[in-house]
C-alpha cells in the first residue's frame, strides 16, 4: 500500500493525475484500472495497491457531465433551429439519442478525472492521513470534553 513517505518524492501533479483519471488509469502510477465496471471504482489499484474505497466522487461527475452536454446539445438545437428547416421528427430523433449517447460516453471519463483530481489534492483520506468527517472520530471536539 502506498505510505506517506513513498508519496514524498512522488509528487501528486494535478493535470497529470486528472488526465490518468480520464483515461480510466490510476492516478498513482498510471497503469493500473480505477474501474471495475460501468462506474463501479474499485478498492485499491491492481498494480500499485493504492487504497481507492474512500473516494468520494458522489454526483460532482453527473452535475459536470449534465453541464457538458446540455450545452452541446442546447447549442446544437438552437443552431440548427436558427440556419435549417428541419423536420420535427429528426429533432425528436437526434436530441434525445445524442443527449444519451454524450452522457453515457462522458460519465466515466469524468468519474475518473475527479477521483485523479482528489487524489491529487489529497482528499478524503488521500492524504494517509484524517481529514474531514474522519477528523472528528480521531480528535476530540470542545463540546464533547
Amino acid at each position: 500500500m502506498n505510505t506517506p513517505e513513498s508519496t514524498k518524492d512522488n509528487p501528486r501533479l494535478l493535470g497529470l493525475s486528472i488526465r490518468r483519471g480520464l483515461i480510466g488509469h490510476c492516478p498513482h502510477c498510471g497503469e493500473g484500472k480505477i474501474f471495475g465496471n460501468y462506474l463501479k471504482v474499485l478498492p485499491e489499484c491492481s498494480h500499485c495497491h493504492e487504497d481507492f474505497s474512500h473516494q468520494r466522487a458522489d454526483d460532482l461527475p453527473a452535475y459536470i457531465v449534465l453541464f457538458i452536454v446540455g450545452h452541446i446539445v442546447i447549442g446544437g438545437m438552437m443552431t440548427v433551429e436558427t440556419y435549417w428547416e428541419w423536420p420535427v421528427m429528426w429533432h425528436v430523433l437526434l436530441w434525445p439519442m445524442l443527449t444519451l449517447i454524450l452522457s453515457l460516453a462522458l460519465l466515466p471519463r469524468i468519474k475518473g478525472a475527479v477521483v485523479g483530481l482528489q487524489w491529487s489534492l489529497k482528499m478524503h483520506g488521500f492524504s494517509h492521513r484524517p481529514d474531514g468527517d474522519e477528523a472528528r472520530l480521531f480528535k476530540p471536539s470542545e463540546s464533547t470534553l
